[in-house]
């Protein structure tokens, strides 16, 4: 930025600045330990609501103690969201409402990203993402849930407004194991996520 004096001008410094290449769906950074009823309360199972206290949603998001959100097995900042799962004649789901992103085709967005770890301990399930309650895509391996190490997975938004979705009002995101909507025999395990953007 330059100086503009009556007789002279003074060159500045070159400022710059970078800007993100997506837009955050959820990074987990947010959530905290607090516990209602203080107002300051941002807890990641309030926010991502499971299947606690029902009998055909076997998922179980957060951890039972503080911290509730994951902060030893992490992607990139402090923390992400362990993901318990229970297929055992139920479907496990979790779902965020959302606030903001809601139009999810803003700034030329075309797919959805997440990151996931899985543990080869884990019983072998399908994954999927929904939107808005209906519209499920799901993730090519049908043993996801094994995968260690962690994993992007990317999916082409198309793949939601070919189901009906209307892209620029998004709701709900929910990440789910099995089959949505069709409980069958399955296991349990533990997975955890970090990273949802748009790009």
């Amino acid at each position: 930025m330059d100086a503009v004096y009556p007789n002279k001008t003074v060159s500045g410094l070159l400022w710059s600045f970078a800007s993100a290449a997506f837009i955050v769906v959820d990074d987990f950074e947010a959530y905290n330990d607090i516990d209602p009823p203080d107002a300051a309360s941002n807890r990641i199972f309030d926010k991502w609501i499971d299947g606690f206290g029902t009998t055909t949603n076997g998922a179980l998001v957060g951890n039972e103690l503080p911290p509730y959100a994951g902060q030893a097995v992490v992607r990139s900042g402090a923390q992400a969201m362990p993901y318990f799962y229970d297929n055992n004649l139920k479907t496990s789901q979790a779902t965020l409402t959302l606030v903001w992103p809601r139009d999810w085709t803003e700034q030329g967005v075309t797919r959805l990203s997440l990151w996931f770890r899985g543990d080869s301990a884990n019983a072998a399930e399908r994954m999927f993402v929904a939107l808005n309650g209906t519209a499920a895509a799901y993730h090519d391996d049908p043993a996801a849930t094994q995968i260690t190490g962690w994993t992007e997975w990317s999916i082409d938004l198309q793949t939601f407004a070919d189901q009906g979705v209307n892209l620029a009002n998004v709701n709900t995101i929910t990440i789910g194991f099995g089959t949505k909507n069709s409980p069958a025999a399955g296991g349990s395990g533990e997975v955890y996520f970090d990273d949802i953007r748009l790009y």
